[in-house]
């Protein structure tokens, strides 16, 4: 893993698959995601240098996003939050529904997804709907963007910050719709959401984040 800071107070953990975001708040830590199995010790590392993780907030249930997340859920004083659509998924009751692949998907996901275990239940101690202010920074409004999965959430922090989930992508310079998709339509629906947002930084679930002038970029995206 590779622990990289992108801001003051904002960090990107960087995994084999995916990544995850640390936001510091004074001593106090928020996790955007867990990562895949195995990712615990690696985000338990930085966290020590760093301050104390008092929540985790899990964008969506796919394995490469709630890998880490019951381990992570049962160090003392973390509180786990998630969509009240995926949490049922999340916590084991009952088994996802998988996107609806393009050929083009389905290929790359079989290459991406290849050794990635699946995630185990884990616990959601609060379940979100979207329209909530979390104690964040200046504060972050928790944003209902389904599509990827019925229950993906995004977080628009008072400081012009924005985590998107898988809602939105980065490869290679281009910014774009996520793939793998629930439902192709209602995700767009939801980029377009985001992309009206004022934000100067943006952090995805999968490639490089935009730092400065987020907003400029987002706003010329179409799907």
């Amino acid at each position: 893993m590779d622990l990289l800071e992108l801001a003051p107070r904002l960090h990107v953990l960087r995994f084999s698959v995916g990544q995850a975001y640390l936001w510091q708040d004074g001593d106090d830590l928020t996790l955007i995601d867990t990562g895949p199995v195995g990712s615990a010790p690696a985000i338990a590392a930085a966290v020590e240098g760093l301050g104390t993780l008092r929540r985790v907030v899990l964008t969506h249930f796919h394995d490469d996003h709630t890998g880490s997340a019951a381990e992570i859920g049962s160090w003392p004083g973390v509180t786990v939050l998630a969509h009240g659509a995926d949490a049922p998924i999340i916590r084991g009751e009952r088994p996802g529904p998988p996107p609806d692949f393009s050929e083009a998907e389905r290929e790359l996901h079989a290459r991406v997804a290849h050794g990635l275990l699946p995630a185990p239940p884990a616990r959601v101690d609060v379940e979100l709907h979207g329209g909530e202010d979390l104690d964040i920074g200046e504060g972050a409004r928790v944003l209902h963007v389904p599509g990827h999965t019925d229950g993906s959430i995004a977080l628009h922090l008072a400081d012009r910050m924005l985590f998107t989930g898988d809602v939105i992508a980065e490869h290679g310079g281009e910014v774009m719709l996520g793939p793998f998709n629930l439902d192709r339509d209602r995700a767009a629906a939801s980029m377009r959401l985001l992309a009206a947002l004022d934000v100067d930084i943006a952090c995805f679930g999968h490639g490089d984040a935009l730092v400065g002038g987020a907003g400029e970029r987002l706003r010329h995206l179409h799907g």
